[in-house]
């Protein structure tokens, strides 16, 4: 074993002195040092802390956007109850009459049989007869509020309800 230690000193080492390699060919050259800070990557404490406050962030700013996004389906509602009722006044121009409780809301994207003067389709798809929560809208003739009477049951899908749950109607706008 002492002639292997010998004969390293002998590799490393001329005459008391240790050998060196001239610049460029260090094998670490143009590798990141780990003694330098500056170019080591996050460590996994200070990713957590960021994780935190992102779940923070979040958990204050959801239930405002869901709150809105609420808000904002029930908006639709309205608007799309309105432009029914006057697609339904459209109809009621055209064949005289607004459309059967039989015959429904669909008589306005299909022609009812028998219906005189139907100049439709009214809608372009059968999708505009659903609430912004996938149901139906309700239509109902004759009406208990007007001429017909069209609503939904908000997002329960039963009528009553409060906020988002409650009903909208052509008839309380």
């Amino acid at each position: 074993m002492k002639a292997n230690m010998q004969t390293m000193d002998v590799s490393t080492k001329r005459r008391g002195q240790t050998l060196r390699r001239p610049s460029g060919h260090h094998p670490s050259e143009g590798r990141p040092s780990p003694h330098r800070p500056a170019e080591q990557g996050y460590t996994l404490v200070e990713l957590l802390v960021v994780l935190a406050i992102l779940g923070l962030l979040i958990a204050i700013a959801a239930p405002r956007l869901i709150h809105h996004l609420s808000a904002a389906r029930v908006q639709t509602a309205h608007i799309q109850i309105q432009q029914l009722g006057s697609i339904l006044d459209i109809y009621k121009l055209d064949t005289g009459h607004y459309p059967t409780q039989q015959a429904g809301l669909s008589a306005l994207a299909v022609a009812p049989p028998g219906t005189q003067n139907w100049n439709g389709p009214y809608l372009k798809n059968k999708d505009s007869l659903t609430d912004p929560w996938g149901n139906p809208y309700q239509y109902k003739f004759p009406g208990s509020h007007g001429d017909y009477d069209l609503y939904s049951f908000g997002a329960d899908g039963r009528e009553g309800g409060d906020g988002e749950n409650s009903d909208i109607t052509s008839w309380q706008q």
